[in-house]
């Protein structure tokens, strides 16, 4: 029955949602979505999001998400994934659905300022090798609360389960060098050859707004303020 221990019938899933919703999670500026780890997609991504990064909701996707995580704290959200992938592979199967995972970062919102999200997940459902198929997980801005950069990792127990807080990680992912993305590259790429924002979205078959949020990211990254600036410093620092 593992496979149905997350969803057993329509009903019973919703009221459980709800109960997540209320009991675990905090109420504040948040948005709340459910990741799909058969395909790695969002199944549902609620429209709170525009209020928090200022992104629309239909244009998420996990590609743009992991590119607007702050440079600093890609190898630490990375890291935090492989160690939640073997904290629940180690749990007894009967106990997957008693954890909330909690973690911090930061991301680049789409004023190309950092802010730093505290992210909860709570599986849904799993099959029968323990492998978590569906997620439920909330974002909350926690920028007006948390100053420092020093990112957390816990595992909090539910219906009497022990918690663990502020669990040590191991260092699989190493900060990189590089700042930008590979679509951030093709992006500065274009701008160094005087290409506008309209052109370099017919060019990578993406929207100018899109384009325009990630210019903002890439300023934000580089702390320019402008086209001119960014190119000067790219060219003379040798940041592609």
């Amino acid at each position: 029955m593992a496979a149905q221990n997350g969803v057993l019938q329509e009903d019973v899933f919703e009221l459980n949602l709800h109960k997540k919703l209320l009991d675990i999670f905090h109420v504040g500026n948040f948005y709340y979505f459910f990741f799909d780890l058969t395909n790695l997609q969002f199944k549902y991504l609620s429209p709170e999001i525009k209020n928090v990064l200022g992104y629309e909701a239909e244009d998420m996707n996990l590609d743009f998400f992991m590119s607007i995580i702050h440079p600093d704290d890609q190898a630490t959200f990375l890291n935090y994934e492989n160690a939640n992938l073997k904290f629940f592979r180690n749990l007894p199967a009967d106990k997957i659905l008693k954890y909330k995972i909690s973690s911090d970062y930061r991301v680049i919102n789409s004023q190309g300022e950092p802010i730093r999200i505290l992210q909860q997940i709570v599986p849904v459902q799993y099959d029968d090798n323990k492998n978590i198929l569906l997620t439920l997980a909330v974002h909350t801005d926690i920028s007006h609360l948390k100053k420092n950069n020093k990112s957390i990792l816990s595992y909090i127990g539910l219906e009497g389960e022990p918690s663990y807080i502020d669990v040590d990680v191991e260092e699989v992912f190493k900060t990189s060098k590089e700042i930008f993305t590979k679509r951030e590259k093709e992006i500065v790429g274009y701008l160094i050859n005087g290409l506008q924002s309209e052109a370099i979205a017919q060019k990578l078959f993406i929207s100018k707004l899109t384009v325009d949020t990630h210019r903002k990211n890439i300023l934000a990254k580089t702390n320019t303020k402008s086209t001119i600036e960014l190119v000067v410093k790219v060219i003379s620092e040798g940041l592609l």
